[in-house]
């Protein structure tokens, strides 16, 4: 069977308050599905409702095609946002304590390797930075050699350089063909690490697909970024399609070509021009006209 989860008409209210709003969508096998929204978009909820943390007011989910349960529960491996970790323990010792929990474990020896512990083993849990725990938390939601791995902000708090390591990590567990949920905030991150996604606002999804045809299907023009006093002449701007937000003026064009050729015509310094493409933050500023972190 290719569909991993299949959520139909998935519903959840809090009173009078609907945190989701009878979304239904499928995941595949061995991909990275990524649910993307801003604080309140109802992302966790739907997450957690997945994973039976959290019980739905409507609808069903379905893990290889029957409603979740026990097979479930041994198959699916979990990094929350937070977890609270035994205290007093190793790296190593607390990675065997988990791995007693499961029938069905990974070798412990491939999961350190997977996860780059090696340098730490013997150091108390309570020791760790912040990129170095993440490590170990995922480490944990591996052991049970899971079908499925649940993500949720698994990089919120880390630095750039954690950040990325953790991705190369993500990416050798997607070549081993699991299936990979992730929550995030980031937008380069769902980038990199997303083959498929939905992206939720209010309770409803409100974008569903492939990042790159997602892009496509809403964007046709690319993005020239100067400095508003770089640009002189009023007679110009009104030949162009802009925008102008905190001293910068954009300039949005299919042909950047002759858009070039035009502001070096009338004689504009392409000194401190940036060029971009759309990114998947432009297509949420189109599609609900909020900041994606508001």
């Amino acid at each position: 069977m290719n569909t991993v989860i299949e959520v139909r008409e998935l519903g959840k209210n809090y009173g009078t308050v609907t945190a989701v709003d009878g979304i239904s969508f499928s995941i595949p096998k061995g991909v990275c599905f990524g649910l993307l929204g801003p604080n309140g978009a109802g992302k966790t909820t739907t997450i957690e409702m997945i994973e039976g943390i959290t019980k739905s007011t409507s609808g069903e989910i379905l893990y290889l095609g029957e409603k979740i349960g026990a097979k479930f529960k041994q198959e699916a491996g979990i990094q929350f946002q937070h977890t609270s970790l035994q205290e007093f323990l190793t790296v190593k010792e607390t990675l065997q304590l988990f791995h007693q929990l499961y029938e069905h474990t990974m070798p412990l020896e491939e999961v350190i390797e997977a996860c780059s512990l090696q340098e730490f083993l013997d150091r108390d849990n309570r020791m760790l930075s912040g990129g170095q725990r993440q490590r170990l938390l995922l480490a944990i939601a591996l052991i049970n050699d899971p079908k499925i791995i649940f993500l949720d902000e698994p990089t919120t708090g880390l630095d750039p350089q954690a950040r990325r390591n953790f991705w190369r990590l993500i990416e050798g567990i997607k070549a081993k063909d699991k299936t990979i949920i992730l929550t995030t905030h980031y937008m380069e991150e769902a980038s990199i690490l997303c083959d498929e996604l939905i992206i939720m606002d209010k309770g409803k999804i409100i974008a569903e697909g492939k990042p790159d045809e997602l892009l496509k299907a809403h964007f046709s023009d690319v993005l020239l970024q100067l400095p508003q006093s770089d640009i002189k002449r009023d007679e110009l701007l009104e030949t162009l399609t802009t925008t102008q937000e905190n001293g910068y003026i954009t300039i949005h064009t299919d042909n950047v070509h002759n858009t070039i050729q035009q502001l070096n015509d009338y004689g504009v310094n392409l000194a401190h021009m940036e060029i971009r493409t759309r990114n998947l933050e432009d297509l949420f500023l189109e599609l609900t006209g909020s900041e994606l972190r508001s």
